[in-house]
């Protein structure tokens, strides 16, 4: 079984053939968890991918909510990207320090404002240099392109919506984290969360879909079994979750390659649904 929309992801190789590609634009889409004491602009600034821009989830953003890296407005969404020199015809690549982590959530919001033509780099920074590419540390200074957005409004849950779906149980939720910040034995990353997961979801860490060698993606075969151990359909409707709506793009990012192209992933996840006093919450 082969991956039935295998452009979304790119292979180190590829891209090193063709690193020089004008209607390719590289963007290091990582993000760190805030109980890690890492920046990762300033390890941009120290090296990256050639021609690659840092693309920042929490300057990217809606500034005014109180949750971490919420979808910006589609005006500024166009702002971000034009900004970078991203127009609707190039092609753009995103990839993280981890291998596969938050280069996802990139690729979703590319997906969510209308643009098709983004792949995620199948390894991310340590297959690329596993592989024996190299790093620079130049700044380029993009010229500006005209974004169109096409918002998606299909790709995304809002905390009314999950809300209704525990009620309703019409789309099936699945939440990216590690077992044991689901069933609430570990501790969440951020204060002033609950431990535990949204009544009738299911729990699918995103680490399962992913090689142990080179965080690479598992075959599509493997994939699906990966989600047909927790789920008894994936043509139904699906919607992920995670901590903040990172990994969660991860799961998604799995089911697209598989050929469902439709799932959501619920925006504000646990950083919402975890820190509201009238949400209900499961921790077993």
């Amino acid at each position: 079984m082969t991956y039935k929309n295998p452009n979304a992801l790119m292979s180190t190789e590829k891209l090193s053939e063709n690193i020089d590609d004008p209607n390719i634009v590289i963007l290091d889409g990582t993000y760190h968890l805030p109980n890690v004491d890492r920046d990762a602009s300033d390890e941009f600034n120290n090296g990256h991918i050639k021609g690659a821009q840092y693309f920042n989830i929490d300057k990217v953003c809606d500034l005014d909510s109180d949750l971490p890296h919420m979808l910006p407005s589609p005006d500024k969404f166009a702002e971000a990207a034009g900004s970078l020199g991203i127009s609707n015809e190039k092609h753009v690549v995103v990839y993280d320090v981890y291998g596969m982590q938050s280069a996802a959530r990139t690729w979703w919001m590319f997906r969510v404002f209308g643009h098709d033509n983004v792949s995620v780099l199948n390894g991310g920074l340590p297959k690329w240099l596993q592989d024996g590419n190299t790093l620079n540390s130049d700044i380029i200074v993009p010229t500006p392109q005209l974004f169109k957005v096409n918002y998606r409004e299909g790709l995304v849950r809002h905390l009314s919506d999950i809300f209704d779906l525990v009620e309703t149980h019409d789309e099936k939720i699945i939440d990216a984290r590690t077992s044991g910040r689901f069933f609430g034995t570990e501790p969440e990353p951020r204060p002033g969360m609950r431990s535990g997961h949204i009544p009738g979801s299911v729990n699918l860490p995103f680490g399962q879909l992913l090689s142990l060698e080179d965080k690479t993606f598992l075959s599509a075969s493997e994939i699906e079994k990966q989600f047909l151990d927790v789920i008894e359909d994936i043509d139904k409707p699906i919607v992920t979750t995670c901590g903040s709506g990172v990994t969660a793009c991860i799961l998604a990012l799995a089911l697209f390659l598989v050929g469902k192209e439709d799932v959501a992933v619920y925006d504000g996840s646990w950083s919402e649904w975890g820190s509201l006093s009238e949400t209900p919450v499961m921790n077993n």
